[in-house]
């Protein structure tokens, strides 16, 4: 095992394609990672069915105690990890499959540039196309489009596979919990971004076997994942309320541009849709989350 890099996996009611997922890592050539596995409180079996891994010692497994989110999940397993003393944090959904290469792809290349705030590997869909809801995002916040070079400037990713080092971590705090679900990895990645350069590293590859490949559109998505999107609208006017007058106008002209998708595309439930959009977003007009840190004493004003 590489005992300075923790790849940690948050997880909830996934354990067939979290087991993928611990494989894959395994498979990691020539230095898996330790793994820290974040489970939030899964009822489906998750942790007996990890139970002859916890006790070998092949993986260290945290339960949270109750559902905390993807955001609290990967706040605590970030935590975590740096209260371990590990050096690179690697982070990832438990439907995040990595090719054996990412990983060294991405120590590589941390070893190249020596100080830099993320490395984001390149996500792929199950077909082999790009995963459209892991775009990342350039400098300006918006999508990357051409992933010829090899090492591209980037300044948000989500977190299918992420390469933090922990004194980052230390002094830009911890992913914002409260979010719960959605944008937690875009507000977190852009926080580092601001202080640090970070980099899309291409050749690290990971596929993630999400349901489908539209990116997370709540115009087109099924009727019991609509309230989700509620999440999704406040979390990101919080993020781009940060980003000056460019953020602001990003978000007058998101607002009638999703709203008229709704009405020419939805198949169903036009007005409850319409409503998640314009509530999640009056809500992230007023949404004050705090940023917490590993220890306090880490605290030097990054995060706000």
């Amino acid at each position: 095992m590489n005992n300075g890099v923790a790849a940690i996996v948050v997880t909830y009611n996934r354990r067939a394609l979290l087991a993928e997922c611990i494989e894959c890592l395994q498979r990691q050539r020539p230095d898996p990672p330790d793994i820290l596995v974040i489970d939030n409180a899964s009822t489906d079996g998750t942790g007996e069915a990890l139970a002859p891994l916890i006790d070998s010692g092949a993986i260290r497994y945290e339960n949270t105690g109750r559902n905390l989110g993807g955001a609290g999940g990967f706040q605590f397993g970030m935590r975590r990890a740096v209260e371990l003393g590990y050096d690179y944090l690697w982070v990832m959904d438990d439907d995040s499959m990595p090719e054996p290469s990412a990983l060294s792809a991405l120590m590589d290349a941390a070893r190249a540039l020596g100080e830099f705030g993320f490395l984001s590997g390149r996500a792929l869909w199950t077909d082999g196309r790009a995963c459209l809801m892991n775009r990342q995002r350039d400098l300006k916040m918006n999508n990357i489009a051409d992933y010829a070079p090899r090492r591209i400037p980037c300044g948000a990713a989500t977190f299918v596979s992420l390469l933090v080092p922990s004194g980052v971590v230390r002094r830009v705090g911890l992913p914002i919990g409260a979010f719960f679900i959605w944008a937690d990895d875009l507000e977190y990645t852009r926080r580092i971004s601001r202080r640090y350069p970070c980099y899309v590293i291409t050749d690290s590859v990971t596929v993630h076997k999400c349901p489908t490949n539209n990116g997370g559109n709540i115009s087109t998505d099924e009727v019991s994942r609509i309230e989700r999107y509620r999440y999704a609208y406040r979390n990101e006017v919080y993020v781009y309320r940060r980003e000056g007058l460019r953020g602001f106008m990003r978000l007058v002209l998101r607002t009638p541009l999703h709203i008229l998708r709704v009405l020419t595309r939805a198949p169903s439930h036009r007005l409850r849709r319409i409503g998640v959009i314009v509530g999640g977003t009056l809500q992230g007009l007023s949404f004050r989350p705090e940023i917490e840190y590993v220890d306090d004493a880490d605290k030097h004003g990054g995060g706000q």
